[in-house]
């Protein structure tokens, strides 16, 4: 008896099968077993979200060095970036959000030192625009190490840490590119020499007897690394070309400060804070190089604190 159950089962069973996948097969008859593709954009037509191909701008440049879109290598590196840049869509929208905010503080600066304006764009992929700490200890917006920021005049230490002064190490930043760009002849050269290092540039150069960044070749960070800063150019330029819609309400904004000199030790910056009616953390956003709680400041040198205009910001315990 128990055998006979069993046999029903099964068979009652394969039976439901069979109907559920004849069932199955007729709903799709007439059309391909896979998502609808068109052959010729390879966008999505099932409705909702669509993914599609991007087009390649012509006449491409990094500071107005012309960048070989002819040689197919080039051309797919600059597609990979082009593709993951603009389909990473919240760090995109966040990057858009920024820039608003930050570019306007490095714009100046990149100015004054004669360097070309799309070096911002390093400064994109290097950080985010955030303070941000690499494994090898480099810091800040443009991920300076330690010894290279004393070396251009940066205070480093556990007090004072002046690799997240905005303007100070964009200044740095400038003199570094600039320095790179005597020694090579070329701004592309230059940014790529910012992540890889001067001498390890010119070593390969010499190892692959060629001159030109497009011609090297080089480790995954640094072979992608122009390429990266060319892609967020092109997509931060555009945003409407890669469907980013964005109004000026969306973007984040500069908040405008007064900077108090100060060239003794502050004992307490929570107090120092509350003198100008904002919170230690408020102080802390502004003023990111203090690494402390405190200033030691034995030296008895000037240092600028930003304090942000009123009215930006609640009131404290409000």
């Amino acid at each position: 008896m128990r055998d006979l159950k069993n046999l029903m089962f099964i068979a009652g069973v394969v039976i439901v099968a069979t109907v559920f996948i004849n069932a199955v097969q007729s709903d799709g008859a007439g059309s391909s077993s896979g998502p609808n593709i068109s052959e010729n954009t390879g966008v999505s037509r099932g409705g909702g979200y669509q993914i599609s191909a991007l087009e390649i701008p012509e006449g491409i440049d990094f500071a107005g060095e012309e960048v070989p879109l002819d040689d197919p290598d080039v051309y797919e590196r600059l597609d990979r970036e082009l593709l993951v840049n603009t389909y990473w869509q919240s760090n995109a929208l966040l990057l858009f959000k920024r820039a608003n905010k930050y570019f306007p503080v490095i714009e100046p600066i990149l100015k004054k030192h004669n360097v070309p304006d799309d070096f911002k764009y390093l400064a994109v992929i290097e950080s985010g625009l955030t303070n941000a700490v690499s494994p090898a200890g480099a810091r800040g917006f443009w991920q300076i190490l330690s010894g290279t920021g004393r070396e251009y005049g940066l205070e480093v230490n556990d007090n004072v840490d002046e690799r997240y002064h905005l303007e100070k190490s964009t200044a740095v930043a400038c003199e570094y590119l600039k320095k790179a760009h005597e020694r090579f002849g070329s701004w592309t050269m230059a940014a790529a020499a910012y992540n890889a290092g001067q001498f390890g540039m010119h070593k390969q150069l010499e190892r692959q007897k060629v001159e030109n960044y497009y011609d090297v070749l080089l480790g995954e960070e640094t072979g992608r690394y122009v390429f990266r800063i060319l892609a967020l150019k092109e997509i931060l330029s555009h945003p409407e070309k890669y469907g980013f819609q964005l109004g000026e309400k969306d973007l984040y904004e500069p908040i405008p400060v007064k900077k108090v000199a100060v060239d003794t030790a502050v004992t307490d910056f929570a107090d120092f804070a509350k003198e100008f009616g904002i919170t230690y953390k408020v102080l802390k956003i502004h003023n990111p190089w203090l690494r402390e709680a405190h200033l030691n400041n034995a030296s008895r040198k000037k240092y600028f604190i930003e304090i942000p205009e009123e009215g930006y910001y609640p009131t404290p315990g409000n």
